[in-house]
């Protein structure tokens, strides 16, 4: 029965799970959190950023390419990668995009 019940959708896949913060940093006012997520037998690395400006909570969310083997590397690599776009691009992360 399970072998039927996966095949058709019964479990949750490790993708489609809710995503959790493995760590936190601070950078630049900014809060970085990394949230790597198991995908083809290794770790994707994304992440949230977030700001408060002007009383009201903003947020970007991103996910890149890269993917590593353990989840501590995919987590240090999100905090980076986040540390860089916001060196990079400020508050114009928070931008309306058309």
């Amino acid at each position: 029965m399970s072998f039927w019940r996966s095949l058709f959708g019964g479990r949750q896949s490790a993708a489609n799970a809710a995503p959790k913060v493995v760590r936190e940093a601070e950078h630049n006012g900014f809060r970085i959190q990394a949230m790597p997520y198991a995908e083809a037998g290794q770790f994707q690395v994304a992440g949230l950023i977030s700001k408060e400006i002007d009383g009201a909570a903003k947020q970007h969310r991103f996910v890149r390419a890269d993917r590593f083997g353990s989840l501590e590397d995919a987590a240090d690599f999100a905090i980076m990668k986040g540390r860089q776009i916001i060196d990079q691009q400020g508050e114009r992360i928070f931008e309306e995009r058309s």
